[in-house]
Formats: C-alpha cells, structure tokens, sequence
C-alpha cells in the first residue's frame, strides 16, 4: 500500500468532490430527461405538467416548500407567458362553465372548491382573476392553475385581476412570498406571465365576465384585440375599468371610484352597456360578498367572490358559478323550446377551520 505525501492529499480530495458532484449532476440529468422524453406538448411535457398538479393535490403546508425547484416554476411561468400569448385578449367560451370570483392565496379553498365541484379537465372552468397576494400560499394557487391552463387550455381560462399587476402584487403580500421562499427571479417570471393574461370573456354570446366592470369607453369589443401584449394596468380607461371598476347603486350612470383607479357605474350604466353590445349579463368579482355572490341592476349584474373566510376577516362564503344550458326533458316539443336560454347557479362554500388554523372551504 502506498502512502500519500501531504501535496498530493488536497488534490486527491478535490478530485474526489469533483467526482461526487458530476454523479450527482448525471442522475438529476437523467431524472430531467426521462421527464422531457414523454409525451411533449408544445416543448414541454404532458408528464412534468401533470406529476406539478398531481404533487399540488397532496400538497400540506409543511412540505410546500419541498415540492418545486424555482428553475421548475420559472419553466412553468414562461410556458404559461406563451399560452396566453397566443389566446385572444376576450376569450369565447361555451358553456357548460363554473366561474370562480377571487382567491388570494388561499389554496386549500381552492382545492376544495376543485374536490367538490370537479376537476379540470373533467369540468370547464372561467376564473375571474386576483390569485395572488394577502392569502397565504399565493405560488401554489398560481402554480396550480397555470399547469392546469397549459396542458389543457381548453378547460381553463384565466383572466387577470388587479392584483396581477407590479404595482399591487409588490405591496400586498406576492412579492415578499416569492423573495422569502425562493428568490426576486421567480417573482419577476410571475409578472411576464401576468401581463400576458387576458382581460375578459363572453360565455355562449351572452355573459360578459371580467375582474372589475364594465367600462364606459368600451364602445364595441372588437377594440380589445388592438391591446398589445404585455400590457400594464393604467389608472384610466378601459383596461383598468374592466380590472378595477366597481357597482354603485347611488349613481345612474358612470362616476369616480374611491379606489384611484378604474370607474364606479350604475345599474342604468349596466343596462345601457349591455344592450350595446347585444349581452344579457355582466359576472364579475373584485369585492367580497357575504353570501359568495350579489345581484346589482335587477339581476343584470352578479358580483362573485370565490375566498371563504377572506384573510380570516371577514365570515364570508365563497361560490362557483355554474353557467350551463338547460337540459331538455324527453317528453318535451323540442320545437317550443329555446336553445339559447342559459341557466346559472350557485354552490355557496361556507368557512370553516381545522385545528392549525387554515381555512377550508365546506358546501
């Protein structure tokens, strides 16, 4: 046996931590590449996409931080970034739909909200915006969703709220989540996803649905398509009415908003803004609501707000709206009835709390 002089120790040990770190590399590549050598969809995987929904299924608050390395939802970001690019800034969608107001973070209500009403891509869903900020577990609400929306765009659509934005998602809770939990990178991957998203959708031709509300300067929907991407949201005009714009039962027409940004309305407004471009009603979120939804303008308008126990706040319900055409009985003259009517309801979630504290949401 052969003894090692003093200069040739160090170099034997370098060597050594050399050798431990390409073998570490090597099994992370190949782990990384039997992923990528699925199915792909699009450069990424159809088996990456899901293995991200099915571990945010079994998701509990003390392994989050375990579940994702911040290059994977930097990926992920990017994916969904394109996604929206190529989607129209108002969306068309078909009923059957479940619409869903704000949720803020709170990710065990929307899981819930997912086990008791259907998961994609089995049920459609149209969400109204605000994912992020103020609740507790902002990245896996959005991580969640955007895997959702790129493996299977056609059954989720999601539109962007207020708090998708720089200016709001930095002071309200997003920004310092990111930064503590991963770093300003992926923060910073969040907001070119965001500013990507679409801003309204027209469910069947006759339900408007967007964040905020309606606009007084959105005089036909056609001038939504000459938005270009990425956008911010200004303080006037139509993208931060539809984003930011509120009801207002003391007032007919259009006025101020004490929000600084965007435009409040009244039910004549609500009216006149559906008759103009041929609509029967208008769905948005923005505000929480006690009961989960509200009628404004005699039924024309419905405020939804899909966060139970907001922020641990309020005891509000959270809702799904669910948009969908009446079926037909089979003793019924097809010909007396008419295949346009759509009917809504409503599946109200009311708060409740485990013993840690965290809100759930219970039908």
């Amino acid at each position: 046996m052969s003894i090692l002089s003093r200069e040739q120790r160090p170099w034997i040990y370098a060597m050594s931590v050399c050798f431990a770190l390409i073998t570490i590399f090597t099994f992370t590549a190949m782990a990384l590449l039997e992923v990528v050598a699925s199915t792909s969809l699009h450069g990424i995987t159809i088996k990456w996409l899901q293995t991200i929904i099915d571990r945010l299924k079994w998701w509990s608050p003390g392994h989050c931080q375990k579940l994702f390395l911040e290059a994977e939802l930097i990926e992920l970001c990017y994916r969904a970034r394109e996604q929206f690019w190529k989607s129209p800034i108002k969306c068309d969608v078909d009923a059957p739909v479940n619409i869903c107001g704000d949720i803020h973070g709170q990710f065990e209500d929307l899981l819930a909200m997912f086990e008791l009403t259907g998961w994609p891509p089995e049920k459609k869903y149209l969400f109204l915006g605000d994912y992020v900020d103020r609740g507790p577990f902002s990245i896996e609400v959005i991580t969640l969703l955007f895997a959702i929306q790129v493996l299977h765009p056609d059954k989720i659509y999601l539109l962007r709220g207020n708090h998708e934005s720089r200016p709001v998602n930095m002071q309200y809770g997003f920004y310092l989540e990111c930064r503590k939990r991963y770093s300003e990178k992926l923060y910073d991957a969040f907001q070119l996803a965001f500013y990507c998203m679409p801003l309204c959708a027209v469910v069947s031709k006759k339900i408007i649905c967007m964040h905020g509300g309606i606009s007084e300067d959105l005089i036909d929907l056609s001038q939504l398509e000459k938005i270009d991407r990425p956008f911010d949201i200004p303080d006037i005009g139509v993208i931060a009415d539809l984003t930011w714009a509120d009801p207002d039962d003391k007032i007919l027409g259009y006025g101020g908003s004490p929000r600084g940004a965007g435009r409040s309305f009244g039910p004549e407004a609500v009216k006149k803004f559906l008759a103009m471009h041929n609509l029967e009603m208008v769905v948005r979120a923005h505000q929480v609501v006690m009961d989960g939804y509200e009628f404004f303008a005699d039924q024309k308008l419905v405020t939804i707000f899909s966060a139970p126990a907001y922020c641990g706040q309020f005891d509000n319900a959270g809702v799904v709206m669910k948009v969908e055409v009446p079926e037909v009985p089979k003793d019924t003259k097809s010909s007396g009835i008419d295949k346009n009517i759509l009917q809504c309801s409503f599946t109200i979630f009311r708060p409740d709390r485990d013993p840690n504290g965290y809100a759930k949401a219970k039908k």
